[in-house]
């Protein structure tokens, strides 16, 4: 991998909310309205939030009417460990298990 594809992944996990919709999404596919709910922000919020990791090929999003449902991009989903939640980005792997909300 490239090393400004691994920096600009790496900087849209930057943001602990980005970090948590991918941590959801890693458990299957949700919509914004269900990751608003799930990360107790606004719908706003989330669909500005998902565009950064989806800008950097880690989120992967279809839109049908009014709903978006986001994944994690295939390409990186075929990567993932056997316990599904330690993310490949081919620079680096990053464990969402262990990561707690508000942790430093």
């Amino acid at each position: 991998m490239k090393a400004d594809t691994c920096i600009t992944m790496l900087k849209a996990l930057a943001d602990e909310t980005r970090w948590r919709i991918v941590q959801v999404l890693l458990a299957g596919p949700s919509t914004v309205g269900e990751l608003a709910e799930k990360l107790e922000v606004s719908p706003y919020n989330a669909s500005k939030h998902v565009r950064i990791p989806r800008e950097a090929r880690i989120v992967a999003t279809e839109k049908e009417g009014k709903t978006v449902e986001c994944r994690v991009a295939d390409e990186l989903r075929k990567k993932l460990s056997n316990n599904k939640m330690a993310l490949d980005l081919g620079c680096c792997t990053l464990r969402f298990d262990q990561a707690k909300r508000g942790s430093k």
